[in-house]
């Protein structure tokens, strides 16, 4: 590929930058070589399967568009621009490209994923019969509007918490909601974070919930037999990293104990701080995040707290962003 002066959609690389072309469409999209071309469009990287985006036509259209048909304009041509109303992070341009295939509409360009786009600004373009532009309006709108929002939002945090402390990642949990994980999680890394926990099989993350329950051979119970039974523990997750969610006195014994990180539950700024510094002391290598009430406008006090992630459910919960659609006949 070419080498292009031209600006990152994704990071927003100045000229200065080196950056490629990507096709989309008959449009070219831009990422930067360093890190961005690497990720690519994020249709490489979270899968969503066909029938997933029929289901989501059937939910809009499970019988006929009655009032295409009414009016008898279905079979006339034309063209559809999706525009923001609002500044946004974009998402799911992929999986609209996709459906108004399905519908036997030519994508003529769309951005990706992760692009911000100014107000005003048109982000996709199709074309094909008013019936089948119909049928995409909006389905199409509704996923834009609502996991745009999403996206946006965790750039915000994202944003703020990198401004504190650029080692410090956004984390979004598995609490999302019932029935839309796979399309949240897109939108939260169109936004810029990385998911936290995608479901139980996934990680090694202990609770009070599960330690209540343990009893050691020497009669101790709770955290007392988790930490006296931990090397058996840790030769069952010899490939995954072990982690305990604890406050400040549990996790001064659990980082002596040789666990891999702790979450910290609702431990407040003023105290996290001089915590993650005592902890680093103890094991250097240690990895610490917090949780709990952790939102964009408090995100930057937590992350200069030097923790190494923020875990937030708070992203999953955003206004519909504001944006419309063009109909060209």
């Amino acid at each position: 590929m070419d080498v292009c002066s031209v600006e990152c959609v994704r990071c927003e690389a100045s000229d200065t930058d080196e950056v490629v072309p990507y096709r989309l469409g008959k449009r070219h999209a831009f990422f930067c070589r360093e890190q961005c071309e690497r990720e690519g469009p994020l249709s490489d990287i979270i899968h969503i399967s066909d029938a997933r985006l029929e289901e989501l036509i059937a939910e809009d259209v499970p019988y006929i568009d009655l009032t295409t048909h009414i009016l008898g304009i279905g079979e006339a041509l034309g063209a559809m621009e999706y525009y923001m109303r609002e500044n946004c992070v974009l998402c799911c341009t992929e999986e609209v490209a996709r459906m108004a295939t399905m519908l036997n509409l030519t994508v003529e360009w769309f951005e990706p994923s992760g692009t911000k786009v100014e107000a005003g600004r048109s982000f996709m373009r199709v074309r094909g019969s008013a019936a089948n532009l119909h049928l995409l309006w909006k389905v199409g709108l509704n996923m834009f509007d609502h996991y745009s929002a999403v996206a946006t939002k965790t750039r915000k945090m994202v944003d703020a918490a990198h401004a504190a402390n650029p080692m410090c990642e956004v984390l979004t949990t598995r609490k999302s909601t019932p029935g839309n994980r796979d399309l949240l999680t897109k939108a939260i890394v169109a936004g810029g974070a990385f998911p936290h926990r995608m479901g139980l099989s996934e990680t090694v993350l202990v609770f009070d919930n599960h330690t209540r329950f343990m009893t050691a051979p020497s009669g101790a119970t709770g955290l007392d037999a988790f930490i006296e039974l931990l090397p058996q523990i840790r030769r069952r997750c010899i490939e995954k990293k072990l982690f305990v969610e604890a406050g400040a006195d549990d996790a001064r014994r659990l980082v002596k104990a040789g666990v891999d990180g702790i979450q910290f539950d609702k431990v407040s700024v003023a105290e996290l701080g001089p915590l993650v510094e005592e902890l680093h002391g103890i094991d250097p290598h240690v990895a610490l995040v917090a949780a709990g009430g952790i939102r964009p406008d408090n995100a930057a006090e937590y992350a200069s707290t030097g923790v190494d992630g923020l875990v937030t459910t708070s992203c999953y919960t955003a206004n519909p962003v504001d944006m419309s659609v063009k109909m060209f006949a």
